[in-house]
């Protein structure tokens, strides 16, 4: 076993080149499916300007065990996946895109990831943070405590309840986590739901970009 599971792993890409595009989505993709899967998502956003990144994790999964399990159960693979998609947002960067313009979002395994990444890097100015289906990674009782403040980026986390692999409470429990370190919050339980991504979750997504990227468009007037 490798201690670097997702090292050199591809990256795949849609919408706008970087080197044009206003902002960047890194989308994660869930147990099981593929960074090609969760691209298609990009055209939901109906953001034209933006450029897509979506990340393949090694063997289709970014860590072996559940998000609810101890955390060094899944090592070294969570701790490769969070460096992973670190390296991403840092080649975006280099290559232009301002750091409040990158969103982090994700499906699932991949919503759960996004979350743990955003709150481990709460000092960086991410554009925000959308989690389909997804919250903070660790067993039940953990004390999220994570330095750094989110300075109002807009998080959005929504899922369906009762869910056969991510319970509602936790997804409420990162809400209160993220609201605590300084996130607006928009959290939106949907009964019944499958395990999958709704149309008004995606509208809810669309919100939240649309309304970050006419704020930064704003400040630079």
């Amino acid at each position: 076993m490798t201690a670097d599971p997702h090292r050199d792993q591809p990256v795949f890409t849609a919408g706008r080149k970087i080197s044009e595009a206003e902002g960047a989505v890194v989308l994660l993709h869930g147990r099981g499916a593929s960074a090609e899967d969760i691209l298609s998502l990009g055209e939901e956003f109906e953001q034209p300007d933006i450029a897509l990144l979506a990340p393949q994790a090694a063997g289709n999964s970014w860590y072996p065990h559940s998000f609810l399990a101890p955390l060094e159960q899944n090592e070294p693979w969570l701790t490769s996946a969070l460096n992973a998609v670190k390296t991403l947002v840092d080649q975006t960067v280099d290559r232009g895109i301002l750091r409040e313009k990158i969103f982090i979002a994700g499906f699932s395994q991949g919503a759960c990831l996004a979350c743990e990444f955003a709150a481990r890097n709460a000092s960086s100015s991410f554009g925000g943070l959308i989690a389909f289906t997804g919250g903070l990674i660790g067993p039940p009782g953990t004390d999220f405590r994570y330095p750094g403040n989110l300075n109002r980026m807009a998080v959005f986390l929504g899922g369906g309840d009762p869910d056969p692999h991510v319970p509602w409470p936790r997804v409420e429990e990162t809400a209160s986590v993220f609201s605590a370190m300084g996130a607006e919050v928009t959290l939106q339980r949907y009964p019944g739901m499958s395990h999958s991504i709704s149309r008004p979750e995606l509208g809810q997504a669309r919100q939240v970009l649309s309304d970050a990227l006419r704020q930064n468009r704003a400040l630079r007037t």
